[in-house]
């Protein structure tokens, strides 16, 4: 034990020695957060939407046919009662809902104004106000096309509402993002690089004849990363807190457990890259191309996952950060726990298991 605890020490001050290394480790972060601030507008495709028709009436119907028929929009469900509509949310179900008051074609043709109230979640602020104004713009033609048929013009009203995020502040989406590739950096990236690094200088081979075990020299080569990680992890949290006014709603217990889980599959990515590389260039090439892009352009952190073409979205479905990414709003904007977050929590389970497995491996299979 004292040697693998020497070990340890020994990979923290190489670590320290580092200066690339330090840049990498806490400089990336506080300079990504801050760069990411700015907001990014999006379009939006295929967002699924839920209906609750209270007046079920003849031009609800049309209305209801004619936003269904864009592109832009898919009816995923119908409510029936108002405890629907958060449950709705909370699941993650769908982006939006509209509500339409009762006796709605009859407000319209006696009193002239009928009101739709458009709910949204915004915890993408950037896709809820896209995603309010096509709904908005839909109306409006909706409405234009009715007044031609008629001697007396009719207004429908759109009231909207943005949910877990009403300021539509961009910070409320960047940071989780940030976070997500953050902890993939540090952990597989990181990782990668520090074990082919051993490789390439020929030090590998002598650790592993060293009185330590195999399985303690690579727990000894992560550890620092998962310390790392969850120190960086923090520092994004606080920094979202007291800077951005980033909301805490759930458990800070949950997050953390579902952060060590991303971190550990993340580790085993990367034990995974260090098998199949050589050197500390390829892995870095590796580590950019295979996890870094597909967890910025994949994960829904800049681009709604809806909104991409169906390879894109089944692809996406493979990346771990996807999931993460849904657990960390789910815990941090909604207030969700494991209940709701359950099945995000199991997949993402599942896939730090078979890395696990297929990383060990894969590393066994080199060291033969």
């Amino acid at each position: 034990m004292k040697r693998f605890i020497g070990f340890i020490k020994k990979e923290f001050f190489h670590i320290f020695r580092d200066k690339r290394s330090l840049f990498i480790l806490f400089g990336m972060p506080i300079a990504q957060i801050l760069l990411f601030g700015f907001a990014v507008t999006n379009e939006i495709n295929n967002v699924k939407l839920a209906i609750y028709d209270q007046a079920n009436d003849v031009e609800s119907q049309k209305l209801i046919q004619n936003i269904a028929s864009s592109s832009y929009f898919d009816v995923e469900k119908m409510l029936y009662n108002k405890e629907e509509v958060a449950a709705t949310f909370k699941q993650g179900q769908v982006k939006a809902i509209l509500i339409f008051e009762p006796d709605f074609a009859k407000k319209l043709t006696k009193e002239g104004v009928a009101d739709i109230q458009v709910v949204t979640d915004a915890t993408e602020p950037n896709t809820a106000m896209t995603i309010t104004n096509y709904i908005a713009a839909i109306i409006k033609k909706y409405n234009d096309n009715f007044n031609k048929i008629t001697t007396t013009p009719y207004q429908i009203q759109t009231n909207s509402r943005m949910l877990y995020n009403p300021e539509l502040k961009s910070v409320f989406m960047f940071v989780p993002g940030v976070m997500t590739i953050i902890l993939m950096l540090v952990s597989a990236m990181m990782t990668s690089i520090s074990i082919t690094r051993e490789k390439e200088i020929g030090t590998m081979e002598i650790l592993l004849v060293s009185p330590l075990k195999p399985l303690q020299v690579i727990l000894g080569k992560v550890f620092p990363y998962i310390f790392l990680s969850i120190i960086n992890a923090v520092v994004i949290l606080l920094l979202g807190f007291f800077v951005f006014g980033m909301p805490m709603q759930g458990s800070l217990f949950l997050l953390g457990l579902e952060s060590i889980l991303f971190i550990i599959s993340a580790l085993a990515l990367g034990i995974l890259i260090s098998t199949i590389s050589e050197t500390q260039q390829t892995a870095m090439m590796i580590s950019l191309m295979g996890l870094l892009l597909p967890v910025i352009l994949l994960s829904g952190f800049i681009f709604p996952i809806a909104s991409m073409p169906k390879p894109l979205q089944w692809l996406s479905n493979i990346v771990p950060a996807t999931w993460y990414i849904i657990i960390i709003k789910g815990i941090m904007l909604k207030g969700v726990g494991l209940l709701t977050l359950w099945k995000e929590s199991l997949i993402l389970l599942g896939m730090t298991l078979f890395f696990i497995l297929l990383s060990v491996k894969k590393y066994k299979i080199r060291l033969e």
